[in-house]
């Protein structure tokens, strides 16, 4: 590598507070991209899935030049269900930007990642984003931030961040925003006189913490991290100390990768404070491990992740559909896929059932599991997924200990009382209420998480699609005793084969469909939601019966209302515990967990009698 002057940065902030097009803005104007190229927006959003939902997933690193300065830049998750990528990419970086929405100030995300980044030591420099924005009220939101570092115990160094004003979409960034705003000259000239020189001891054998891991079909393994101590070099030996202190010896690193813009250039050698991805190593080596020079004895400290506050259960799809639209569809190929994908994702455990049939699958939140599950199917997978549950602990004097989580609300005024009202039900308790602004109203509950499942579709009913709601684990409180599941019962088929439109009419009036004329169906599988609190088993089978006699009637063609198509996250949250969610390739159905309905009756007894 060059011995041009390093920096390791890292860009955090709430979701949608502009990460990404900002580092889109930096890449463009360090020359990375040539005049006449075409670039994607948010091209570091190159997951399918992040593109899709506008949100990022992985932490990714890239690399501009200013100057003579080369700048890695890791361009971070905003949502904290992805919070374990933050948390392991802390510790490869010597300062962060912490990018915050002019209008909005900081949300729960932005005190998430930016208590993980103060509490490592990190400096920060406040970017106070869309400045350009009609609402914006950049002076409320530098106070808001000073208030976030010292309820977050930042030293006085932190405290005495510097702050600058820009637009990630129009391209400048400027110390006052009475100046001219022309490009983001300032961004790099404060990055670089911010942020230490990226530097280790070169003297000391080569060690290196694996912090990303990424599959490549042409590499394989791609770990990826910060060099601590040392020189890497092509085709040196080097050995592997796992977390637990194990040693894997004999490896080799056979390809030595630095970042260029968006693209990994091989180098044949790299100094320690550099980001680097290496190749070559074995299937053993994963995320936290260090790799290092044969001659260390002792393996580098891992920043420590939070545990998983919600779980579900991954099985075989059992329905009489299965095997239909899906080709990975046993037991063994849902078992190794999320194996693999918990040796990447350390936010993420895995615990395989008794009969090795299903597994539990614990992590940060329903979006992170729901990611998950979406990139399964799309692999071809089928499955079959359990109501979301919370994980509960004991502490020490036996009390029952649930997960809490803070709530920021925003809505109109006119709605803030049936969302206070709605959320008491769910044993939420309100800390703070006061105007953000604009006509809205900022409300903050300390809630528990399982009163949040399935209340997303709710709220957004309630606010008429206006309001917003963010959510961070806030910690563990006593239990708060139960909670009201959903109101309306489900309308169950009580037989296999393609839905009806005459039957289909005929049920309008027992409650709203989620299904539409020709869908195959089953025996137990959920068409439609009872306008009553019970289940109904019901025939969408049903055909007109014909006679030979022409009616004097004339029969007009039958027009059904629309079914309501739910997401896959809209379903997860919406099935009660005797419920599941199928999910193939090309469907999400909801179902019965028993699907005879003899075998839902006896259950049923069996729960009452332990009751």
């Amino acid at each position: 590598m060059s011995s041009t002057a390093l920096r390791n940065i890292a860009i955090i902030a709430h979701v949608d507070h502009g990460k990404t097009t900002l580092v889109d803005e930096l890449l463009k104007q360090s020359g990375t991209f040539s005049a006449h190229q075409q670039v994607s927006e948010r091209a570091m959003d190159s997951n399918d899935l992040e593109k899709e939902r506008g949100i990022t997933i992985l932490a990714k690193c890239t690399s501009v030049t200013w100057k003579d300065t080369r700048i890695n830049i890791v361009d971070t998750p905003g949502h904290a269900d992805f919070g374990g990528e933050v948390e392991r990419i802390l510790s490869m970086v010597d300062g962060v930007v912490l990018l915050v929405d002019a209008a909005e100030g900081p949300m729960p995300q932005t005190k998430f990642v930016t208590s993980k980044a103060l509490g490592v030591g990190l400096k920060p420099i406040v970017v106070i984003n869309k400045a350009d924005k009609p609402d914006a009220r950049p002076d409320w939101v530098v106070d808001q931030v000073f208030d976030l570092f010292v309820n977050l115990e930042a030293t006085d160094e932190q405290l005495d961040f510097p702050v600058l004003y820009a637009s990630a979409k129009q391209g400048w960034a400027v110390d006052d925003l009475e100046e001219p705003r022309e490009n983001m000259e300032k961004l790099f000239q404060l990055v670089v006189d911010t942020f230490p020189q990226a530097e280790g001891d070169t003297s000391k054998p080569f060690s290196m913490l694996a912090t990303t891991l990424e599959a490549d079909p042409f590499l394989g393994r791609i770990l990826t991290g910060r060099i601590h101590t040392g020189v890497a070099k092509v085709n040196m030996p080097v050995k592997v100390i796992t977390r637990d202190g194990k040693e894997i010896v004999n490896q080799r690193l056979s390809k030595l990768l630095a970042f260029d813009g968006l693209k990994r250039v091989p180098v044949d050698e790299a100094k320690a404070g550099d980001i680097v991805a290496i190749a070559g190593i074995g299937d053993q080596a994963t995320v936290a491990d260090t790799i290092c020079d044969p001659a260390v004895n002792e393996g580098i400290q891992a920043q420590p992740i939070d545990p998983p506050t919600l779980a579900m259960s991954f099985s075989v799809n059992d329905s009489p559909l299965a095997g239909r639209e899906g080709d990975k569809v046993t037991s063994r190929m849902i078992r190794d896929r999320l194996f693999r994908e918990a040796e990447g994702n350390v936010a993420i455990r895995i615990t395989e059932s008794e009969n090795k049939d299903s597994f539990e699958v614990a992590g940060r939140g329903e979006l992170q599991l729901g990611v998950l599950i979406e990139n399964m199917r799309r692999e071809g997978y089928e499955l079959s997924i359990s109501r979301p549950r919370v994980l509960m602990h004991k502490d020490e004097s036996g009390q029952l200990m649930e997960p809490l989580e803070e709530v920021v609300v925003d809505v109109d005024e006119e709605y803030s009382g049936v969302v206070v009202e709605k959320m008491a039900e769910r044993k939420a308790e309100m800390t703070d209420m006061r105007p953000s602004g604009g006509g809205k109203t900022r409300v903050t509950f300390l809630a528990p998480s399982r009163g949040l499942i399935g209340y997303y579709g709710e709220f957004l009913t309630d606010t008429r699609g206006t309001g917003i709601m963010n959510r961070l684990f806030h910690s563990y409180g006593a239990y708060r005793g139960a909670v009201q599941g959903r109101r309306q019962g489900v309308l169950i088929s009580n037989g296999n084969g393609n839905a009806v439109a005459y039957a289909l009419f005929n049920l309008e009036d027992r409650g709203e469909m989620f299904i539409t004329t020709g869908e195959a169906l089953y025996e137990g599988m959920l068409i439609g939601e009872h306008s009553r609190s019970n289940d109904l088993e019901v025939n969408p089978l049903k055909a007109k019966q014909l006679t030979n006699v022409r009616a004097s009637g004339k029969d007009e063609g039958i027009k059904l209302t629309p079914p309501r198509r739910m997401s896959l996250e809209q379903a997860l949250s919406y099935i009660q515990d005797d419920e599941l969610v199928e999910v193939t390739p090309q469907s999400v159905r909801l179902r019965k967990l028993h699907l005879c309905p003899h075998e839902r009756k006896r259950h049923a007894r069996a729960q009452e009698a332990l009751g």
